[in-house]
């Protein structure tokens, strides 16, 4: 600016401008420095002011002025741009860059070399600025992911050991003696070691680790093999798809449901099972003819430490970002309807 001063009708407002400049520079580092300032209002502000500091040139220069001197805010204006691409991305950067072009046409009053120049050179700038903050960003996204993953192992790894030298211990006990006496006993046998079975595939199982979208399975086929002479299933024609990890909560849920069922219903009890598929969410609906519950009774079981329903199926559901709705009533059997987004 100095450089130029003598050609300037207004060298007091340069000042003023360049005062301006300053100021903001100092506020706009600040504010960038706190990530919770870090946001788009800001950018757009960044922008703003770049540009109205830019366009006073015409004011502070008067006629001719560009003819022989850059704008009033020279490279002063790229740090907007630069800080857009870092925020808003590569099309921030490319649009704040055509807008200077805009900008700078409307100053000179016509398009030539040094416009050019000026937009080509924040293009690549803001371009690349953009696409290594793009990457950055990725980088430390899949790191947090390894960082998670890390832990959710090793927790895993600590509450196998727990259960393997208890639970599973007197389950192998229960599946033995079971046979061993047989009767009734060998049927309370081969139950232990079903879910002796079950609980070691379940803390033995790796636990996802894949960033992207994850993988879909059908529903229907899940839920299909819960038929049985008590239960019905009815599914739609087609397939319902959702991710795998949701489609294993929803099976373990309808299997908690079931299981209620076995315990608290008399023999005979019927079951039907129906998966709806709405769009955007998905509803299985559990539905018996048992003896129903009394009012308040799912509450008062969560209350004494009985979380069938309370873990098994509501948290369960609530963990996917579902609801669950329950009802019931003496003599009218229970009704549990699970609805799961997609």
């Amino acid at each position: 600016m100095l450089q130029h001063l003598g050609r300037m009708e207004h060298p007091a407002l340069a000042w003023g401008v360049t005062a301006v400049m300053a100021v903001w520079t100092a506020a706009a580092g600040y504010a960038y420095a706190r990530p919770e300032w870090r946001c788009r209002p800001l950018m757009v502000a960044d922008l703003a002011i770049a540009f109205a500091c830019m366009l006073s040139t015409r004011l502070v220069g008067g006629a001719g002025y560009l003819d022989a001197a850059p704008p009033l805010t020279a490279t002063w204006f790229a740090a907007a741009p630069l800080a857009a691409a870092v925020l808003g991305g590569r099309r921030w950067a490319v649009g704040a860059a055509l807008g200077y072009g805009a900008a700078d046409v409307l100053l000179r009053g016509a398009f030539g070399a040094p416009v050019l120049n000026g937009v080509v050179l924040l293009l690549l700038a803001g371009y690349a600025v953009g696409y290594m903050a793009h990457i950055a960003a990725e980088a430390e996204h899949r790191f947090a992911r390894a960082v998670e993953l890390e832990a959710r192992t090793r927790e895993r790894e600590r509450l196998a050991r727990s259960i393997h030298d208890s639970v599973l211990q007197v389950l192998a006990m229960v599946q033995r003696r079971g046979t061993a006496l047989g009767g009734e006993a060998a049927e309370l046998g081969r139950l232990a070691g079903e879910q002796e079975a079950a609980l070691r595939g379940l803390i033995g199982r790796e636990p996802s680790a894949a960033p992207g979208r994850p993988e879909a399975v059908d529903l229907c086929g899940r839920l299909e093999a819960l038929a049985s002479a008590a239960v019905t299933v009815s599914t739609p024609a087609t397939e319902v798809s959702l991710p795998e990890r949701c489609a294993a909560e929803v099976e373990a849920a309808v299997r908690a449901a079931l299981a209620n069922v076995d315990r608290h219903c008399p023999p005979g009890t019927r079951v039907w099972l129906l998966v709806e598929d709405e769009g955007g969410t998905v509803t299985v609906t559990v539905r018996d003819d048992g003896p129903g519950m009394p009012a308040g009774r799912a509450e008062r079981a969560a209350a004494d430490g009985r979380l069938g329903i309370a873990q098994s199926i509501r948290g369960r559901i609530r963990d996917l970002g579902g609801e669950v709705a329950i009802t019931t009533a003496p003599g009218e059997g229970t009704e549990i309807e699970m609805r799961v987004p997609r």
